[in-house]
């Protein structure tokens, strides 16, 4: 069974949304997807200033079976992305909703987060 933290909120296209005590939405993909795609082997990011709406895809993320395209799951400013995934995308394998973190959006208004699942929801999702 996949690890699906409760504090997260959850795409239905595999991506999950922590809103940041300071305001700011930190994203990646979750324990399910990168079990999915297997052994990941490159990560593409936007550059920081890409204004993304909901469901814009922002990226890539490659692996030994497949390349994913990923989705915002909230519309938002990039103010950062996690510069470790460039030369060591394998940690989004090990620490998917820590070390493997793939982009710090500023929302656009409140986080519309209404719009994505809770973790119960989104283990139906892939139960």
């Amino acid at each position: 069974m996949s690890n699906i933290p409760s504090d997260l909120r959850y795409a239905k296209s595999h991506e999950w949304l922590k809103v940041e005590a300071d305001g700011t939405a930190t994203v990646g993909i979750t324990d399910y997807a990168q079990n999915s795609l297997g052994d990941i082997t490159y990560v593409q990011l936007p550059k920081p200033g890409a204004v993304l709406k909901a469901g814009d895809v922002f990226g890539v993320v490659e692996s030994v079976k497949a390349a994913s395209d990923l989705y915002a799951p909230v519309a938002g400013t990039v103010l950062s992305v996690n510069p470790a995934l460039q030369g060591a995308p394998e940690t989004v394998n090990r620490e998917p909703y820590t070390g493997g973190w793939m982009l710090k959006l500023k929302p656009a208004g409140a986080p519309a987060t209404d719009a994505l699942l809770d973790a119960a929801g989104y283990g139906k999702v892939t139960g």
